[in-house]
């Protein structure tokens, strides 16, 4: 029988690579992480990490276990948050993008943060398609994703809420003419939104030439690249709002495009609901834009 503490220390040493380090932040006695462990693969009947030097790699059946522990550890925890009523409290795990966690997050979640303390909020950002992904696998409970994401075309057991509607823009380096735009999109990770705009944009100003992406990991390199003249960029007006001093690029607008708040179909925990909330009522008042949505442009 799988117990939750035994996953628990499992995930430990995945999340450490190591039963020393695992056993240092459970705060437990290395020989007792070392027996766990291999008391889970004795009774399984197969090997779930591969022993590298002073590092612990997960096997095929490692990673199998992973994805059943990453669900049932989190139904514990819902379950555990359900029953002591409508007070949050537990762990809440949020994903977001880049630009959301920049512009949108931070006087939200210090406000979520004064107002309930006892919940241990965890922040990650990825791109829009792996954080939806990671909501789905039990490994994010929540996450603020630009809707949809690259190649999401079927109906998913997911609850969708809109929060932000976020004005894109094309930058484009200060010195170039219409006709001079660089064949070059900087923009993060494949499945990120932004980038799949651009790149559609890029096919309707180009033709059919591949483009060419320059993946960067941050907005400042991505402006950076820009200024630089060697890309263009879709980025959000929110994250350009967040410069002090004008940037040495030109812009124009490019279309609208919805943050979801998306969370697994009826997952609402009270730790869930009230970060809802608070989000909710720190978003702008959505007012009509001028210009089609984003994917209407493209």
């Amino acid at each position: 029988m799988l117990d939750l503490a035994t996953l628990a220390i499992f995930q430990q040493v995945i999340a450490s690579g190591s039963i020393t380090r695992a056993a240092q932040q459970l705060g437990r006695a290395q020989s007792n992480i070392t027996t766990r462990i291999q008391q889970l693969e004795e009774s399984l009947g197969v090997a779930l990490f591969v022993r590298e030097a002073r590092r612990m790699v997960l096997t095929p059946e490692g990673q199998q276990l992973q994805r059943y522990a990453d669900q049932l550890l989190t139904l514990a925890e819902e379950a555990t948050q359900s029953l002591r009523g409508q007070q949050p409290s537990g762990r809440l795990r949020l994903g977001s993008m880049e630009s959301t966690a920049a512009a949108r997050l931070p006087l939200p979640l210090a406000t979520f943060h004064r107002t309930h303390p006892q919940v241990q909020l965890e922040l990650s950002t990825a791109a829009s398609l792996q954080l939806m992904e990671q909501v789905l696998d039990h490994q994010l409970d929540a996450a603020l994703v630009a809707w949809p994401p690259p190649d999401v075309d079927a109906p998913l057991p997911l609850d969708l809420v809109p929060l932000y509607e976020e004005s894109l823009l094309l930058l484009r380096p200060a010195q170039t003419e219409e006709g001079e735009l660089p064949r070059t999109l900087a923009g993060f990770s494949d499945g990120c939104t932004y980038r799949r705009i651009g790149e559609q944009w890029m096919a309707q100003a180009h033709g059919p030439a591949p483009t060419r992406v320059l993946q960067l990991s941050s907005y400042h390199a991505i402006v950076a690249a820009v200024a630089a003249g060697s890309a263009v960029a879709v980025v959000p007006q929110t994250v350009l709002d967040l410069q002090r001093d004008a940037l040495p690029v030109r812009s124009e607008p490019l279309g609208a495009c919805t943050t979801m708040f998306v969370t697994r179909q009826g997952y609402a925990t009270p730790a869930v609901q009230q970060l809802l909330a608070v989000l909710q009522a720190a978003a702008p008042t959505p007012t009509p834009t001028p210009f089609p949505t984003a994917m209407e442009t493209v």
